[in-house]
């Protein structure tokens, strides 16, 4: 049951933030480009395309396609997300991170919404890995193929 809720709940996370940035790309590329990360040429790329990998994660998620490949996926982008944000709080950027809509440069630099963000992520990364390792969830295609 664990593992159901967990994936339900990553499957909500996904395609809120998806559905957050396929709104407006662009301020999704704002967002990408406050980092200061990423080369000029893939800023765009990555802003446009990360809310169809977020969208295809929660539709997986949802219906219980490929739960563990999904999770690893998950927790690969939330390992990316923690790191992303804790570069910018090293580098003193005072950014939105962007992660549900928004984003980009803002005024004032906040360490505890940073911190706030890195926590949140390290939740979302234990739920992925908790899917990718944990028991089988229920009501999931993955479990009608096995059975």
């Amino acid at each position: 049951m664990l593992s159901t809720v967990a994936r339900l709940a990553l499957a909500v996370v996904w395609a809120w933030a998806g559905l957050a940035k396929i709104a407006d790309p662009d301020v999704a590329t704002r967002a990408v480009r406050a980092y200061e990360i990423f080369p000029e040429v893939l800023v765009k790329p990555i802003a446009w395309g990360l809310p169809f990998v977020e969208l295809g994660l929660a539709a997986l998620l949802l219906i219980g396609l490929a739960c563990r490949p999904a999770a690893w996926v998950s927790a690969i982008l939330f390992v990316s997300f923690i790191a992303m944000i804790g570069s910018a709080w090293a580098r003193g950027l005072s950014i939105d991170c962007g992660c549900f809509g928004g984003g980009g440069v803002t005024s004032t630099g906040d360490a505890v919404r940073y911190a706030q963000e890195t926590v949140r992520d390290l939740v979302f990364l234990g739920l992925a890995v908790f899917v990718a390792v944990g028991p089988s969830s229920y009501v999931s295609v993955d479990q009608r193929m096995t059975s």
